[in-house]
């Protein structure tokens, strides 16, 4: 990473030069552009900006469980978003923890959270993701939102410069995902994306998260995204083919079902190789703290992992550092 200025980290589990997609994605630019993970350059890189931006602010929405597991990823993500929200060439705006649990939990005094309700009991067939769409359209119903656009992200995502709002005055902004293809599919796509829509090559090969949106479009596309994600859910076919990016398959469809075309910005994240199944000579993995968070001052990896994750140790051990009651709450 050397000098390069990073957005946004993504939590993935990782080995001693193995990185699993599920706990590292990066947001890195410089001024000569965007680096991968192994520091090979990325399309698009983000404009230099040296005073703060003028563009409107974004609000920050992260859907959440009560889990334990959640609950320390959210702590460590809000710490840095506090660090980076008042820098300059930042547009973030508030920040709102989505508890699709429906109690308060013992986090409602320490992360700003708007408390939805979770689907029936049964409705999401043990795949808790289906509560993400359904608690964006509670929460755009039920709150008031002051921001005009909606950074969607994750427990496990973590700042690590302030970010623009690339959305400003445009379409909405979306890292394009590898394992999102909609054309390898479209057998199981066009039940939910009919002929006379257009072709399959107007669903995005995206997620609903990072996405940068207007409040506007994803009030449109919200209940969409939610009733097309339950219906592929309770699809065998769909079910099957899709396993858990499914509901990164709804909001993509449900997008192009109502015309919305995404700015594919590279430059948001950066992918590490899938190594499911390998353990490297180091590694941390974030699911080997489903039960309670990682110990504070984890051990920093050996010389020749990439400098990405040597940053996210650091950022790790941070914000643990500084977080009251860490071990204990």
């Amino acid at each position: 990473m050397g000098k390069a200025s990073t957005l946004l980290l993504f939590l993935l589990p990782f080995g001693f030069f193995l990185v699993t997609y599920n706990l590292l994605n990066l947001i890195i630019h410089n001024r000569s552009g965007v680096i991968n993970l192994d520091a090979s350059p990325l399309l698009d890189p983000l404009p230099h900006r040296e005073a703060k931006t003028s563009s409107p602010p974004f609000h920050v929405a992260v859907t959440a469980t009560d889990s334990r597991y959640n609950k320390w990823q959210c702590r460590i993500m809000y710490y840095w978003y506090k660090q980076k929200k008042a820098l300059p060439r930042s547009d973030m705006g508030g920040f709102t923890r989505i508890l699709h649990s429906g109690n308060p939990d013992n986090l409602m005094g320490e992360i700003p959270t708007f408390v939805v309700d979770p689907l029936s009991p049964g409705l999401d067939q043990g795949y808790v993701v289906l509560n993400r769409p359904w608690a964006f359209v509670q929460w755009l119903e039920r709150a008031t939102i002051k921001e005009d656009y909606v950074l969607m992200a994750e427990p496990d995502h973590i700042f690590v410069n302030p970010l623009p709002n690339l959305a400003a005055g445009g379409s909405p902004a979306a890292f394009p995902f590898f394992y999102i293809t909609p054309q390898k599919f479209e057998n199981i796509v066009r039940k939910y994306y009919p002929v006379e829509m257009g072709p399959v090559t107007n669903i995005d090969p995206i997620g609903s998260s990072p996405v940068i949106i207007s409040k506007e479009s994803l009030e449109k596309i919200a209940p969409t995204w939610m009733n097309v994600s339950l219906t592929m859910k309770h699809d065998p076919d769909t079910d099957k083919e899709f396993g858990w990016v499914l509901e990164m398959y709804g909001y993509a469809i449900a997008s192009a079902l109502h015309g919305v075309r995404h700015m594919l910005r590279r430059d948001l994240m950066v992918q590490g190789e899938l190594t499911y199944g390998k353990t490297g000579e180091w590694r941390f993995d974030k699911r080997l703290h489903l039960r309670g968070p990682p110990p504070r001052n984890i051990s920093m990896p050996p010389p020749g992992v990439p400098e990405s994750v040597v940053t996210l140790v650091k950022m790790l051990n941070e914000a643990t550092s500084n977080i009251p009651n860490w071990d204990t709450l």
